[in-house]
């Protein structure tokens, strides 16, 4: 993982450079995700935050996670009823996910350039945004079944 306060410092650096308004509930969002230890959803970043600023909105949240997807700051990884959020590793790399508790940790495997070129000239397709998510059983969910 990321050193969490040289995180914060790029990931404030980033919002700076896109004059993005930084309110005290902004900077906490974004302390929050550099230090997430692992893929958060906005709701669950949005119950931590709500703690020390009440009157903060879910909107906020949404609006600064899709900013900080744009930039490529934050990796989205879409689930079937939600999505988590990687703020610690935002370049593309495969994600395991547990189908019974919903533990997701990160492949520790690049992916192969190679094969994502030849899958563009076979496929006429532009990837953008390369993601693999891999479902099944965590150790601990497999050993309960």
């Amino acid at each position: 993982m990321t050193d969490p306060d040289v995180r914060f410092n790029q990931l404030i650096a980033a919002l700076k450079e896109r004059d993005f308004r930084l309110t005290p509930q902004r900077i906490e969002l974004v302390r929050l995700i550099a230090a997430s230890e692992g893929h958060p959803s906005a709701a669950q970043l949005y119950e931590k935050i709500k703690v020390q600023f009440p009157t903060m909105s879910q909107a906020t949240v949404y609006k600064t996670l899709a900013l900080l997807k744009e930039m490529n700051e934050v990796l989205e990884i879409d689930l079937r009823d939600d999505s988590r959020y990687d703020g610690n590793r935002p370049q593309p790399h495969p994600h395991l996910i547990c189908m019974q508790c919903n533990q997701i940790i990160d492949g520790e495997v690049s992916l192969d350039q190679e094969a994502l070129r030849t899958l563009e000239q076979v496929s006429g397709y532009t990837i953008l945004r390369p993601q693999i998510t891999l479902y099944g059983l965590c150790p601990d969910c497999k050993t309960e079944g």
